[in-house]
């Protein structure tokens, strides 16, 4: 049997640890991109009779993409703002 376990951490409110069998690790980082995790203090994957802490990963894995800036059509973006404002002009 394998499961996670994540431990939220709400400050002076306490911590809760979210332990559900049927979730997947894709289903643990989908939550995590989509901030239904938040303030994570670990994860840990129980598998068998074995605990690994998994946190630094699934964070890795969650991470939204880094666009390098060379990537970025500056131009694109301001003609695209030009447009915009010229939708809301009154004619």
């Amino acid at each position: 049997m394998q499961y996670f376990v994540v431990m939220i951490d709400y400050g002076r409110r306490g911590r809760e640890a979210i332990v559900d069998p049927e979730i997947t690790r894709r289903e643990v980082v989908s939550r995590v991109t989509s901030g239904e995790y938040q303030n994570i203090s670990f994860i840990h994957e129980i598998a068998e009779n074995s605990v690994e802490d998994v946190t630094e990963a699934i964070l890795a894995e969650a991470a939204l993409p880094q666009i390098p800036p060379e990537d970025v059509d500056l131009q694109a973006t301001r003609m695209d703002h030009a447009r915009d404002l010229r939708k809301h002009e009154r004619t």
